[in-house]
């Protein structure tokens, strides 16, 4: 709920990887099954739970070790001291992951507040910050461009070339994409 199946939302099903606190076989919470359907039939559900596993409080804290080690980064949107979010930033911390913050009010979000203080996690202060962090799409005045807005997905090599042909290759060797893995990311 919340903030996950808004993180899968925003990406995409077929773009997202929804590591469950449950077996990969019960949908839950009910609200999202449609959004969990999708994700199975065009992404990936994990769990490290065996099928028909019921979720507890601590089958969250455990799926959560799963999700941060999955990820490059952790974001974290809101977190009081001694909350499901700070023991994220726990895991990623002792993975060396980067950690980033939304900033709060005084008085609000304890957790993520001493993160900051600490020098633990760095601030997300606006959306193109963050982004910067992965590569950015080129701003040179030339508006909207489908190639790089399309590279943000990574799409596999075989997708960029058939849908932008030798532009793919002419990119790669102005270095302003990469291909690995047979995938192609922004530089």
């Amino acid at each position: 709920m919340g903030v996950d199946a808004l993180a899968h939302l925003g990406a995409g099903p077929a773009q997202t990887i929804a590591v469950l606190g449950t077996g990969v076989d019960v949908r839950y919470p009910a609200i999202n099954r449609e959004l969990l359907e999708s994700i199975e039939r065009e992404g990936l559900l994990l769990s490290p739970f065996e099928p028909g596993f019921r979720a507890t409080r601590w089958s969250f804290v455990l799926r959560n070790e799963l999700v941060v080690a999955l990820g490059e980064i952790l974001v974290v949107a809101e977190a009081e001291e001694g909350s499901g979010s700070m023991r994220s930033a726990e895991y990623a911390l002792k993975q060396g992951k980067e950690i980033w913050v939304l900033p709060h009010r005084l008085g609000e979000s304890g957790g993520t507040r001493r993160l900051l203080e600490e020098e633990l996690a760095r601030p997300i202060l606006s959306v193109e910050a963050l982004a910067e962090r992965f590569g950015c799409v080129p701003s040179s005045g030339m508006g909207r461009d489908e190639f790089f807005f399309f590279c943000q997905k990574r799409p596999t090599l075989e997708e960029a070339v058939d849908r932008f042909g030798e532009r793919v290759y002419e990119e790669e060797l102005e270095g302003r994409i990469l291909v690995e893995n047979g995938r192609v990311s922004l530089v």
